[in-house]
């Protein structure tokens, strides 16, 4: 664990802690479970203003990105000239190429110690006690792979986690999709579409309280894009006499 994540990761094992020992007399054995989901989601509340800002950002991302393409393909020999029209084309619109990244970069700070505070069998000199409490008889510290196999309950335990977290992470790359123009290279791309699932490469090699956190914060997520994207627009009606209308943002 980095010198520079040490004091706050310490402060988060502390207060997730306090929850597991004010939760047990309701919850029992899963009141270590419920201490993880609940200070997963205090954090990610409160990154929530960046999340929306990063959003904001990729949206528009999305929507410049022909136009982006078409001066990389005019101005492609001419770097210095590309250079000068992607940013009179950035400041017309009022953003930068750095509009969707940037608050990713001031998230991840805390979203990093969140993911120590789960993976790290020590916290502050002493055992990390909350990986020594379970999920269904897995305890928290365990590993996928270090467990009596694929068959047996330690391994179905973490199998349906990671089904859960490939269900979020689909529904997370759907409505990315929805929420860019058809056109877009990022919306058609095949690495946008297997990125997120990069995470449950990630759950495999971690331990099941960092899986835990890994399914709230994805889950936090898909409600974060289904909250920035609204409501699903309602196919309109067609008229008497007239064809099927076609749904506000898909091509006819």
């Amino acid at each position: 664990m980095t010198i520079l994540l040490g004091v706050p990761v310490d402060a988060a094992y502390h207060l997730v802690a306090a929850l597991t020992s004010a939760l047990t007399p309701v919850l029992g054995g899963l009141a270590a479970v419920a201490g993880v989901i609940l200070l997963t989601m205090a954090v990610r509340l409160l990154v929530m203003p960046l999340s929306f800002r990063a959003m904001r950002g990729q949206a528009v991302q999305a929507r410049l990105a022909p136009q982006l393409v078409k001066l990389r393909t005019k101005y492609g020999k001419q770097p210095e000239r590309l250079q000068r029209e992607m940013a009179a084309l950035y400041k017309r619109e009022g953003t930068s190429m750095f509009a969707g990244l940037t608050p990713l970069l001031l998230q991840w700070p805390l979203l990093s110690m969140m993911y120590l505070l789960f993976r790290s069998p020590r916290i502050g000199g002493q055992t990390n006690t909350l990986l020594t409490h379970d999920l269904l008889g897995v305890p928290l510290g365990a590993y996928w792979l270090g467990g009596a196999g694929p068959a047996s309950m330690h391994g179905l335990v973490f199998l349906g986690v990671f089904a859960l977290l490939a269900v979020l992470c689909w529904l997370s790359t759907r409505l990315v999709r929805s929420m860019m123009p058809p056109d877009s290279p990022a919306a058609n791309g095949a690495l946008g579409r297997l990125l997120p699932y990069l995470t449950v490469v990630i759950a495999t090699f971690a331990p099941l309280a960092a899986d835990v956190y890994l399914v709230t914060s994805m889950g936090w997520s898909v409600f974060e894009r289904r909250l920035w994207a609204g409501p699903p627009a309602a196919p309109r009606r067609a008229k008497p006499g007239t064809a099927a209308a076609v749904p506000p943002g898909r091509p006819g």
